[in-house]
């Protein structure tokens, strides 16, 4: 008996993030981890979805993350400070340096569009780095129109292209078409991983559960393998005839 296995399967990974959820960033670098040791890494392709935890959030770069925290769950400074520790240290344990006393509060919905044109050109998860990065670790104003463009620059877009993106509202339909749909399938936090739209992990969650996702789906396609049963050639015709 032999078995012919599927050789062009794709495993689809869809992925719902806001860029200034700190957990997205996390849940980013476990699930890279576990792509690294999963057999069939080369078929994955991974798609970011646009999602906004506060679409009504108005940008100021002189509001700190901390300050807003405290503001938003009516905490005391000292209490904001030790959830920004918790976090801080979840980042670090994967190799992440967060310094959330310095990100400012920020509208995330043009740099959602930005991530659009990304994937435009096969650069959507180089983006998607970028603008963590620029937020998380650097600080940076992540609604700023020039560091916006200067970020596109250094992952090889346009800068004319990303100038008329971030002065009109293009792909603006793309991100809330992406928003509509994580309603549609009552995803109401993020990260969330939709593999191949039949398994799904939401949240940060450890390396394993990730490899664990990617396995079963991996699962999913070799059972469309064709089992072959061992005989002779005799009844077979093929393009040189017919053996008999």
């Amino acid at each position: 008996m032999t078995t012919q296995q599927p050789t062009n399967f794709k495993i689809k990974v869809e992925i719902w993030s806001d860029v200034v959820c700190p957990f997205c960033y996390i849940g980013k670098r476990k699930f890279e981890r576990a792509l690294n040791n999963f057999s069939f890494n080369n078929r994955v392709e991974m798609e970011w979805k646009s999602f906004q935890l506060d679409p009504y959030t108005v940008t100021d770069p002189k509001k700190s993350t901390l300050q807003h925290i405290a503001e938003r769950k009516g905490l005391s400074p000292d209490q904001a400070a030790q959830t920004i520790s918790f976090i801080t240290g979840m980042a670090k344990r994967i190799g992440l340096e967060y310094h959330l006393d310095k990100t400012p509060v920020v509208n995330t919905f043009k740099a959602h569009r930005l991530l659009h044109l990304a994937k435009k050109y096969g650069k959507q998860n180089e983006m998607e780095e970028a603008l963590f990065d620029a937020y998380f670790t650097q600080g940076k104003n992540i609604d700023d129109d020039a560091t916006l463009l200067q970020l596109a620059s250094s992952i090889g877009l346009d800068d004319k292209e990303t100038t008329d993106v971030l002065t009109t509202n293009a792909f603006g339909e793309d991100v809330k078409n992406d928003i509509r749909r994580a309603q549609q399938l009552g995803i109401h936090g993020v990260p969330f991983f939709l593999f191949d739209q039949k398994f799904a992990v939401s949240g940060a969650q450890d390396e394993s559960v990730f490899l664990k996702a990617l396995n079963k789906a991996a699962d999913e396609h070799r059972k469309s393998e064709i089992i072959e049963f061992d005989g002779d050639d005799a009844g077979v015709c093929g393009p040189e005839g017919c053996a008999i």
